[in-house]
């Protein structure tokens, strides 16, 4: 399956959606390796995120983004991670278009912002937001990078999906 097709699988979609939490099953059950995006970047760069974004601003990081994925997308194949607005950035989606299969995990906008407001994880985008405020933030943002988000190979909708049901459609 992904192995034959020699290709990295790289799941995009919205913070709270589940690429890293399916995307490390996935690799299990595949034997394949995981790559978190932001964590090449990191130690690519040699600084945090917050670090990159607070320091050197957002276009830094997208520079650093692209380089990053694209060096991935040459190596062996892989179950890849990125950030939400990774595939936003035209350049980023066409080295995803022509070195991966995509997927989409496509979650509704109340079931996003209920993993987002119970998430473990910080997220700097939602910080200092009222509930109501960081949903209509979250449907926001998601109505803007769908357009993007919608030119993965396979688009999946579900708001509780699993790696055998995630497994199944790379089949």
């Amino acid at each position: 399956m992904v192995k034959q097709l020699g290709k990295p699988v790289v799941l995009i979609g919205f913070m709270g959606s589940g690429k890293s939490t399916l995307g490390r099953k996935l690799a299990k059950i595949l034997e394949l390796p995981f790559i978190d995006l932001d964590q090449e970047i990191e130690k690519h760069s040699g600084m945090t995120i917050p670090m990159i974004f607070g320091e050197q601003g957002e276009l830094t990081f997208r520079e650093w983004e692209n380089k990053v994925l694209g060096g991935i997308l040459n190596g062996e194949p892989a179950i890849i991670s990125v950030g939400g607005g990774a595939p936003c950035n035209e350049l980023n989606m066409k080295l995803i278009r022509e070195k991966a299969i995509s997927v989409y995990l496509k979650i509704s906008v109340d079931e996003l912002h209920q993993r987002l407001m119970n998430s473990p994880t910080p997220r700097p985008l939602l910080e200092n937001k009222t509930p109501a405020e960081a949903r209509a933030f979250i449907e926001n943002l998601l109505l803007k990078r769908e357009s993007f988000y919608n030119q993965a190979d396979i688009i999946l909708e579900s708001d509780n999906l699993t790696p055998d049901h995630l497994l199944s459609s790379l089949s």
